[in-house]
């Protein structure tokens, strides 16, 4: 090494050293008051330094948790340039954020945390002719590739997460995805990059030739010095890049330090790709676009295992795939999780490979697929294959594999698994021994974990169920963690072949590249960060791998009033069911979750950001005041109780009963919120205004008393208060039995027996229809006495206990579900069923029940409950429905998504002639009290305007529009002023005409 190379290499030692201790100490040696004043002054965008914001970013889907000083959310790129200003002159560390779904610990630190995915997402410009797109940091990659598939083209590098993940946090890994078989790395995407160094320096960089090179580097100006720093580095180390560097494309670790040769085109964009924010912020991209297949099919083979498996991966590299995916048993049998409901077909087998064919129509792309099985010989030979062009089917498939972080963060037993070794990668034609060596491994370790993953490219993703609860379990972690990367070397892999180094891994690259390449790395970074300020303990002066772990915490606050069956009644470990993959920062897309986030786009609204909030109260580091916290509560407000994240987030958390259970404690001795007592105790005061619902209706609809009455139950100006019934149809129901008595069910009140054919039901009468729309279940009486069925009603008033649930008033809720257990009793001894035709209510007869009141009896009741379709389904397969011919528009409840599914309500609506279609429109945004409450009303709108309000709007005048959840109704009605029905009503109409002879008008 020459003296000018062997002066840099000391100036980079000289500077991480002076840094190394920086993570630990660098709140301390801050003027944390002038800091605050600088970034206050200085941005447009939201800067906090409260205990809530910091809460929120110190973790993101890895192991790792760091307590950031501060974070700042820019609302254009000056202010970017501003907060690093700010930094510079305090020295405050940098870490850059985007979609915070970092699993190896790069998207936290100590410093200021800069998150980009709420403001900067902008397409400046797209290109159609020249194949190219420049995009700021924050745009989502499902943005621009919705953005770029009217002109046929598309963004290649696709990560699983790309639903959330942001093009600067993809350049920040070089994220790469299912299609990088095909279209390559981010990096081999990337054109250029605009570009600002912690000195201030802003440069736009991308492919310099060599001449470029020489004239850049002659210049008097910083640009100068870093293209002559990299000219010189490169010169230095040019033997070492070309033979030193493992040659394969999902070598991740490290820096890219050969993209920089003259025969990579000294592309320097590309080398700072995959940095980690370790070297510079990006600014802004511009970014190659692809041509995008009109059609794909899905081959999917199955195998013994998954070396075999991998063992044929070569072979159908020959066939030009876009990707080959890999998966196993114990995946697939994640997806039978309670909530999961995957209903997946696969060829025989206990391992499978999903090879993806393009074409330039369907046929084209099944005739591909069919070609590449026939051509299949020797390892490569599956015990049975499918060619799947089906994209219902091909969509299940795709989302087994999509959903792989989330589903695998518990193993098969139960136990946490946790990422760490999460991506490892070798060359595809090593991949099947490789596994062998690291299945014995993890015997060796005694270490149990689900793989899947890009077997075309050679990267299997794992979690595993490590122990970091004890010092033990520690250093287990850190041998099993030296052994892996010394197994992964010798394949010629990368310790990451994906989600970068970050903490998990920068600290084992020297055992992959050898310590001059490593020290290259720290040259490079020196050239770019002189003084370590860019994300500090990342690839060069690393952060020991088993430091700073999210240690599982012990809760100190009170015993919790739900009982977390699942999680071994420990909230803390139901709160680290969220493995921070962030599915629920989706801006748009299917399923419910989570509409508050959709709607706000901040981190604090998402079930993320809730989990996040709800683990550091229980940590009590950050969060220091426990269930009394106001952050947490905050975080929590416009939380819906949607249960959307119970079924659609891949490990099931349910923010709904967290939520419950923080507002117990929170408000316990303490007056609550006025729409706890009112929207709370909601079946009380129905009950009550039974004895008068005309007086009670002209109380509430009064133009001055309404409206006081409104104020007083915190309830929306906006908001009419909903009228009761002349008369319940509890009351109607049991005129209707003394006019007409039959035999009776022990404890039940009963109705007549005409027309019985099939035995007893429990209707059960929810607040909603007892006392606001009882032509509901008057309806249902009609369609299940039509059906064969003798409805009978439990005796005296019963409630599921759902209002007070929802306002976390438990205890309540506990004694009403008691009495409910007593009322069904002899009914479910009987094996009588319960149907429900709230779907809210139900719900919570099938989940919240077990939890506050758990025991045998609960769950019996608990499968004993149906949706008026599921039980007609069960217990009358061969009814034939009315057959009522007309159009639909169907809205399902949130609660009926989380927790029943909807499956048996559209083949009732077929089987009925009902053509419909049902929304996938997420949660209506009313969610029973949170619409009503003041304060909730623009986010319960906002929320309905999504996707909902405008197509029930767009809708035909004569087509029905169909919801089964009162607030789902009330919604529309509110909103759109059109009659909305329940499927029970919509039914019984068809009764109706049938026994008129007449068609539907």
């Amino acid at each position: 090494m020459d003296n000018t190379a062997e002066s840099r290499a000391t100036a980079a030692h000289s500077a991480t050293a002076r840094a190394a201790a920086a993570p630990a100490a660098a709140q301390h040696d801050i003027d944390v008051e002038g800091f605050r004043r600088a970034l206050s002054a200085d941005l447009s965008g939201t800067v906090s330094f409260g205990a809530g914001a910091r809460a929120l970013y110190t973790a993101d889907a890895s192991n790792y948790r760091h307590v950031p000083l501060a974070v700042a959310v820019p609302r254009t790129t000056d202010d970017i340039i501003a907060a690093v200003a700010a930094c510079r002159t305090y020295g405050v560390p940098i870490t850059p954020r985007g979609g915070g779904t970092s699993i190896a610990g790069n998207s936290i630190g100590p410093g200021l945390v800069i998150d980009a995915s709420r403001h900067l997402t902008g397409i400046d410009h797209l290109d159609p002719a020249a194949r190219t797109a420049r995009v700021q940091p924050g745009v989502i990659l499902d943005d621009l590739r919705a953005a770029a598939a009217p002109h046929g083209l598309t963004f290649g590098p696709d990560p699983s997460t790309h639903s959330r993940c942001t093009l600067g946090g993809m350049i920040g890994n070089n994220a790469c995805g299912a299609h990088s078989v095909a279209w390559g790395t981010t990096a081999d995407n990337v054109e250029s990059l605009d570009v600002l160094l912690y000195d201030g320096t802003r440069m736009t960089v991308g492919a310099t030739s060599a001449e470029e090179f020489d004239r850049l580097a002659a210049l008097p100006t910083p640009e100068g010095r870093i293209h002559a720093a990299l000219r010189d580095l490169t010169a230095t180390y040019m033997a070492d890049l070309r033979t030193g560097m493992p040659d394969f494309s999902r070598r991740v670790s490290g820096y890219a330090l050969d993209r920089l040769l003259p025969e990579h085109g000294g592309h320097i964009a590309r080398a700072l790709t995959g940095t980690e924010g370790s070297c510079v912020t990006v600014l802004g991209a511009t970014v190659r676009l692809v041509d995008a297949p009109p059609a794909r099919a899905l081959v999917v083979l199955g195998y013994p295992d998954a070396p075999q498996a991998a063992d044929a991966v070569p072979e159908l590299l020959g066939h030009g795939p876009l990707t080959v995916e890999g998966l196993n048993d114990r995946l697939v049998a994640a997806l039978d999780r309670p909530g999961a409901r995957s209903g997946v077909a696969l060829p025989q087998g206990d391992a499978w490979l999903m090879v993806e064919m393009g074409g330039a129509d369907p046929e084209e792309a099944a005739a591909a697929g069919r070609t590449l099985l026939r051509g299949l010989s020797g390892a490569a030979r599956p015990l049975e294959a499918a060619v799947v062009t089906d994209p219902a089917h091909m969509r299940a498939l795709w989302r087994i594999r999509e959903e792989g972080a989330g589903l695998t963060s518990r193993t098969p037993a139960g136990t946490e698994a946790w990422s760490g070794f999460e991506d490892a990668a070798v060359p595809p034609d090593r991949l099947g021994a490789y596994l062998r060596e690291f299945d014995a491994l993890m015997r060796r370790h005694g270490r149990d974990g689900v793989a899947y993953g890009h077997f075309g490219e050679g990267c299997i993703h794992i979690r595993i169920d490590f122990e970091f609860g004890d010092p033990a379990g520690r250093r287990g972690f850190r041998a099993f963690m030296e052994e892996a990367a010394d197994l992964v070397a010798a394949h010629g892999g990368s310790v990451s072949g994906e989600h970068g180094d970050g903490q998990a891994r920068s600290e084992l690259l020297p055992r992959m590249y050898g310590e001059r390449l490593c020290r290259a790395f720290g040259e490079f970074k020196a050239i770019w960060d002189p003084e370590n300020r860019m994300n500090p303990g990342t690839i060069v002066d690393p952060r020991p791998l088993d430091a700073d772990l999210r240690v599982p915490a012990a809760l100190s606050a009170p015993l919790t009033v739900l009982a977390y069956p699942e999680d071994r009644g420990d909230f803390a470990r139901a709160l680290r069911r969220c493995s921070g993959v962030g599915k629920c920062r989706r801006s748009e897309g299917p399923g419910v979750m989570c509409p508050s986030y959709m709607v706000t786009r901040e981190e604090k609204d998402s079930t993320r950001g809730r989990a996040r909030m709800l683990f550091e109260m229980v940590n009590g580091e950050v969060i220091t005041d426990g269930w009394r916290s106001e952050e947490v509560r905050d975080s929590l407000d416009l939380c819906l109780s949607c249960k959307g994240c119970r079924s659609d987030c891949p490990v099931n958390v349910d923010m709904a009963a967290y939520k419950a259970e923080f507002l117990h404690h929170h408000y316990r001795g303490r007056i609550r919120p006025a729409s706890h007592y009112s929207m709370g105790w909601l079946p009380l005061w129905a009950r009550l205004a039974a004895l008068a619902p005309a007086e009670a209706n002209r109380l509430g609809g009064a133009r001055y008393l309404g409206d006081a009455l409104k104020r007083l139950g915190g309830v929306a100006p906006q908001r009419a208060i909903p009228e009761f019934s002349r008369t319940t149809f509890t009351r109607w129901f049991r005129r209707r039995a003394r006019a007409s008595p039959g035999n009776t069910v022990p404890g039940l009140a009963p109705v007549g027996t005409d027309g019985v054919r099939r035995g007893a039901v429990v209707l059960w009468p929810d607040t909603f229809g007892d006392h606001l729309t009882p032509e509901v279940p008057v309806a249902a009486v009609r369609v299940l006495e039509a059906a064969g069925f003798r409805v009978v009603l439990p005796r005296g008033p019963v409630c599921c206990g759902l209002t007070w649930v929802s306002t976390g008033q438990l205890g309540v809720a506990r004694t009403v579900m008691r009495r409910t257990l007593r009322a069904l009793a002899s009914a479910v001894a009987a094996g009588v069923p319960v149907v429900g035709l709230e779907p809210s209510c139900t719900a919570a007869l099938r989940t919240d029940l077990v939890e506050l009141v758990p025991g045998e009896q609960s769950e019996r009741v608990a499968a004993s409950v149906h949706t008026l379709a599921g039980f007609l389904r069960a217990y009358a397969p061969d009814w034939e429905p009315p057959h009522v011919e007309a159009a639909a528009i169907g809205q399902v409840h949130c609660h009926q998504h989380a927790v029943i599914g909807f499956d048996a309500d559209r083949e009732l609506m077929r089987r009925a002639g009902i053509d419909g279609e049902v929304l996938d429109s997420g949660c209506c945004g009313l969610a029973g009290n949170f619409g009503f409450e003041a304060e909730h009303y623009d986010v319960s709108t906002a929320v309905g305007e999504r996707v909902l309000l405008p197509a029930v709007r767009a809708a035909a005048p004569d087509t029905l529009v169909l919801a089964d959840g009162f607030s789902c109704r009330t919604q529309i009605e509110h909103h759109t002023g059109r009659p909305t029905l329940h499927l029970a009503q919509v039914l019984a109409g068809g009764l109706d005409r049938k026994r008129e002879g007449r068609p539907r008008p």
